[in-house]
């Protein structure tokens, strides 16, 4: 993909416009991978079809085959594709100047809004994700653990400014991320990403608690005016 995006036309001009071979194929590719997320979401991984792919982005099976070999390297592409833009957008979020409990939050709250931005493509890739084979699974171990890392450079920062605190095992962080991931995907399937956000002083909660421990988990909720009980 071409490195200045927005040069990239969203719809391309009919019949013969002389634009850049590599931005027509970079709009065409862009316009694939939201299609197969708009279309597993509507329509489940199984009930997606490469025919609503192509319909939904505006393009022939032959230029979906210029770029996938099937509807399993579309819908990953574009899994990692999104993954990468939320992971970068909760890395920007926890790199602020505040401290290390402020830059939690902000990753914390950054994560869920993204998410709850675009409800379609969050059911599309934590749920749908489930059921699109063992490359997506292995692809979603991959996300887990760097998002593990995320993690483990706020605890390594914790650790600076409370040396009493323990070095955890990576095993600890993986446990984490699956539990928030849990989470995440039961208020989904019980109201909506729409009402992420709301997750916010739980997660905070379980993620301070793991850093820093329970004590200053609870402070922290009771300093920003919620509870992960109370609400």
């Amino acid at each position: 993909m071409c490195a200045d995006t927005s040069r990239i036309p969203r719809r391309l001009p009919r019949g013969s416009h002389g634009l850049d071979p590599e931005l027509v194929a970079a709009s065409q590719r862009g316009r694939l991978l939201e299609a197969v997320g708009r279309a597993v979401a509507d329509k489940g991984y199984a009930g997606a079809t490469i025919d609503e792919i192509v319909r939904r982005a505006g393009v022939s099976k032959m230029t979906f085959y210029e770029h996938f070999r099937d509807k399993e390297d579309c819908f990953i592409a574009a899994y990692e594709a999104a993954s990468e833009e939320l992971l970068e957008r909760v890395r920007a979020a926890q790199s602020g100047p505040d401290g290390w409990l402020e830059r939690t939050r902000a990753g914390i709250r950054a994560y869920l809004r993204w998410l709850a931005g675009d409800p379609a493509l969050a059911r599309a890739f934590l749920i749908e994700v489930a059921a699109a084979g063992p490359r997506a699974a292995e692809c979603r171990e991959r996300l887990r653990d760097r998002w593990a890392d995320l993690i483990r450079e706020l605890q390594d920062e914790a650790r600076a400014e409370i040396p009493s605190l323990p070095r955890l095992p990576a095993e600890i962080f993986q446990a984490l991320v699956a539990a928030v991931d849990d989470l995440v995907v039961r208020r989904i399937r019980a109201a909506g990403a729409h009402e992420l956000p709301e997750l916010e002083p739980v997660l905070l909660h379980l993620e301070v608690a793991l850093l820093a421990g329970p004590e200053m988990a609870a402070e922290s909720a009771t300093a920003a005016g919620s509870s992960p009980v109370n609400g």
